[in-house]
């Protein structure tokens, strides 16, 4: 009897278990169920390439503001730091000896054109005289040398008088270019030494529209843009028609463009990079020489395609990325990355448009390559820039 009541139990027991297998596929395939992930083609698409560097703004001109004359300084015409353009009044220098030298000059000019009329006279009436035998050749000629003495005497007083002139002149210091002055170096009353050298310094004016922007590009690139333009894809270096984006520390758009205009003739042995220049628009002058930005340089154009920067995963050695195949199966692709376009990673290298890309449920553990996965519709956004 009792073995019969445990034949009956077993029997039950088992009834039991072929109905919750029947209502449980997950238990009756012996494991837990395909892990959900989300998946999309990648994004095929023309990618315009810029390359991004860091560089600095450097003023196009900067000139030191020195007097030609010497003398003290009577009068100043701007404040420190003001915006100037080109021939305002800086400085003014005591005027009253050089306007002595210039009276002086005049004076000398007036005597020796006198002695020039005079000499031309003598000479008038000595051709006469030796017409007439008054008076023997030679001392006619003795008189046209004296005139051509007088005359080169004139040129002389003329040349002295035009330098005078010139000095009363250079009395008043002024702007050399449009751009933003210095503070003062000196202060009126004080005596300050001009000419060639040892002339003393006055302020100086660093040019603000355009400005230069200086940045250094590595070798491998120099060489890809080399390489570029030798192919007709990019016009050569130092060519207006290549643009360059800005962006400032404090800014998240690339909107200050500008062109580039030099590129060194040698590399740095040191670094291993050209140095380049770009020339950019700065009216509002709020490019001050010595601030540091990011530049993006036009790298050429080429086909690639885009996923989100969430799907590479990395490991030790490679960039990789989760794709699903046909048999809802995970694979690894090591991918060689691009920048950012878009929003979106730029692949060059690794994938093919009709891979299905997994874009999410990486941090499930069970998401690795060869296990099977219940793969869903997503999709990529690009956000136009």
């Amino acid at each position: 009897m009792y073995a019969c009541r445990r034949l009956l139990l077993a029997a039950g027991l088992l009834l039991a278990a072929d109905s919750l297998l029947a209502a449980s596929p997950v238990l009756a395939q012996g494991g837990p169920p395909a892990p959900p992930v989300s998946v999309s083609e990648p994004i095929a698409k023309r990618v315009v390439q810029w390359d991004e560097y860091s560089g600095r703004f450097e003023a196009r001109a900067i000139v030191e503001i020195r007097a030609r004359v010497s003398g003290f300084v009577e009068k100043l015409h701007f404040k420190d730091g003001q915006w100037v353009k080109e021939g305002d009044r800086l400085f003014t220098i005591d005027k009253r000896p050089y306007e002595i030298a210039v009276e002086s000059a005049t004076a000398d000019v007036a005597r020796n054109k006198a002695t020039v009329d005079l000499a031309e006279l003598q000479v008038q009436r000595g051709a006469a005289l030796v017409a007439s035998r008054n008076i023997p050749e030679a001392e006619n000629d003795t008189r046209k040398s004296n005139l051509a003495v007088a005359k080169a005497q004139l040129k002389a007083a003329e040349a002295s008088l035009h330098n005078a002139q010139l000095n009363l002149e250079w009395t008043e210091v002024t702007a050399p270019l449009a751009g933003r002055i210095s503070d003062r170096k000196v202060d009126p009353g004080n005596l300050i030494q001009g000419g060639q050298q040892g002339a003393t310094l006055l302020a100086t004016i660093v040019s603000t529209d355009p400005v230069y922007f200086l940045f250094d590009v590595s070798e491998a690139d120099h060489l890809r843009y080399q390489r570029l333009q030798l192919m007709g894809v990019r016009t050569q270096a130092n060519s207006t028609s290549i643009p360059v984006r800005i962006k400032l520390a404090d800014e998240t758009e690339w909107k200050r463009l500008g062109a580039i205009d030099f590129v060194d003739n040698v590399l740095s042995p040191r670094s291993g990079t050209i140095r380049t220049r770009a020339l950019v628009d700065n009216r509002d002058h709020l490019l001050t020489p010595g601030v540091f930005a990011r530049v993006q340089l036009y790298g050429g154009e080429y086909d690639a395609l885009l996923i989100p920067d969430s799907a590479v995963v990395s490991d030790q050695a490679h960039k990789i990325v989760f794709v699903v195949n046909k048999d809802n199966v995970v694979e690894g692709r090591p991918v060689t990355l691009g920048p950012i376009y878009e929003g979106l990673r730029v692949v060059r290298d690794g994938l093919k448009s009709e891979d299905r890309v997994v874009l999410d449920g990486l941090a499930n553990p069970m998401v690795r390559p060869k296990a099977k996965v219940n793969p869903e519709p997503g999709k990529i956004t690009a956000n136009a820039e």
